[in-house]
Formats: C-alpha cells, structure tokens, sequence
C-alpha cells in the first residue's frame, strides 16, 4: 500500500512534465495498475492538500503549486478536455468571451459556459464555472472561435455571437447597463454580416433589442445587414428593451422611447459605465 501511495503523487508529477494538468480516472488506473478504490483513495489524499481537484465524476484537475492558494488552476487549462470528457458540445461566452475579446468593465465573477444540456454549476477552487443551455449549438458554429490556452485551446464565441447571447440570457449578464457597457467596447469587432447571418438562429426579439442598443451606442453601421435581415423575416412586433422592467408596475405605464425602426419600447434608457 505504500508503494501505491507513492506512485500515485509520482504519476501527476509525471502528467505536469508532459504539459498536462487533467487526466480521468480510467487513465490513472491503466497507468497506475491499481484497483478503483486505491484510485479514489488516494486522489482524496491529494485533494485534502489542495493538490487536486475532481470537477465531474472520473475526471481530474492537478493544482500546480502556483495555484495551490487558489485551490484551482484557471478554467481555460481544462475546460476543453472537461467538456470532451462530459462528451457535450460547449464554448465559452457571454461575460466571459466579453472579457476575453477586451470588452469588460468590471471583474467577471463566473466562467460563463453555453452548452447544449442543463448542467449543474461547478465550483473549483476560487472559480465558479456556470453553464448556461442552448439547444440548438449546431446552429451558432459559424459564430465560435478557438483561443489558445496556456495548456491546449478552447472555443470562445466570437464578437457577433457574444453580443447576441447578451441579450438572450439577460439574467446572466446582470441587466441592460451592464450589456450596453459591453456592447460599447465590443461594437468596433463586430462584422455587420456575420451578425446578421447569426441572427437567424436566435429569437428576433433579441436582434431587435441588440440592434437598439448598438445603434443608441453609436454603431449604427453595424446594424444595417441585422436590419436588413429582420426585414425580410416578415414584421417586427413591438418589444420591450428589458422584458423584467415591462413586467414591473413600478415601470409599466413609463415608456420614454419607441424606436420605431427596431420596434423596441424603452422605460429606462440604457446608462452604460464611462
């Protein structure tokens, strides 16, 4: 048992050597010739010092010791190979992306992750990774990126993609104001004609609220082709900027602006950070 204890901190050392800082169970055991238990035993060794991390069940993380205080290495060393793990489709989004493509004002809380099944939120270490639902990720793929990492690569969504899921999962990103601050420093990447061939796989509602927003911000020429597009989709209905602010008594009968192009009610215009 003992010479098992040592093989076992010897085999991760050998894992951070080759560059890798992730490995499954099923790994370990065929590398190690040790029985699963041994396997688990000794892991919750390693995770009791803070030198390894399970985020799914057969799938680990080894802490080097530069982030051994962290309790984590950063989600971009292993969120790739978690996903292929978890078998699932994914990219990184929303804030996150925002963050990564240079347009974000405040320090992101979560790792903010689109995938096409309902997953539990993980936390590792100081991270806390949040995974949000898409059903149809097929239809986004001309929309996502690869962006090396310090361990491998991994799939971010590009400009166009990360402004149309701000506004589709609102709750995500904290409200209007903190999207229009995004969106005023993310506006000169984005392709008008990428985004508009985007467009067709998300809710029009949310087209129409992200061409308001990026026409109030000064981007008007980046709407054009989204314009173009909703037009030939047949009729724009009215929306509301912020549906939770419609539903508000305290904000139903204040509507301050129609834009009438976008067909978009305001009760409160957007107050982006400076």
């Amino acid at each position: 048992m003992n010479q098992k204890r040592s093989t076992f901190p010897s085999y991760l050392t050998k894992l951070q050597s080759e560059g890798r800082v992730v490995f499954t169970a099923s790994e370990a055991l065929e590398a190690l010739g040790i029985s699963a238990g041994a396997l688990l035993d000794a892991a919750e060794r390693q995770q009791k010092r803070n030198h390894l991390i399970r985020p799914r069940h057969g799938f680990y993380v080894i802490v080097p010791p530069q982030f051994h205080r962290w309790g984590a290495p950063p989600p971009p060393w292993y969120i790739d190979d978690l996903m292929a793990h978890s078998d699932r489709p994914y990219y990184v989004g929303l804030l996150t992306a925002a963050e990564l493509h240079g347009a974000s004002h405040q320090g992101v809380t979560e790792f903010q992750v689109i995938t096409d099944r309902q997953l539990g939120p993980i936390r590792a270490g100081r991270s806390q990774l949040v995974f949000r639902y898409r059903k149809d990720m097929e239809g986004v793929a001309d929309g996502i990126e690869q962006r090396k990492t310090d361990t491998g690569r991994m799939q971010i969504s590009g400009a166009e993609l990360t402004a149309l899921d701000l506004l589709r999962y609102p709750r995500a990103t904290g409200g209007i104001d903190p999207i229009a601050t995004v969106l005023a420093d993310l506006g000169p990447q984005i392709d008008p004609d990428r985004l508009a061939a985007l467009s067709g796989a998300f809710e029009r509602s949310v087209a129409q609220r992200l061409g308001y927003l990026l026409e109030r911000l000064g981007y008007r020429e980046r709407t054009d082709a989204l314009h173009d597009a909703l037009a030939r989709g047949g009729e724009m209905f009215w929306v509301e900027l912020d549906p939770l602010e419609g539903a508000d008594r305290d904000f139903s009968l204040a509507v301050v602006e129609r834009a009438k192009r976008w067909r978009v009610k305001v009760r409160r215009l957007p107050e982006p950070d400076q």
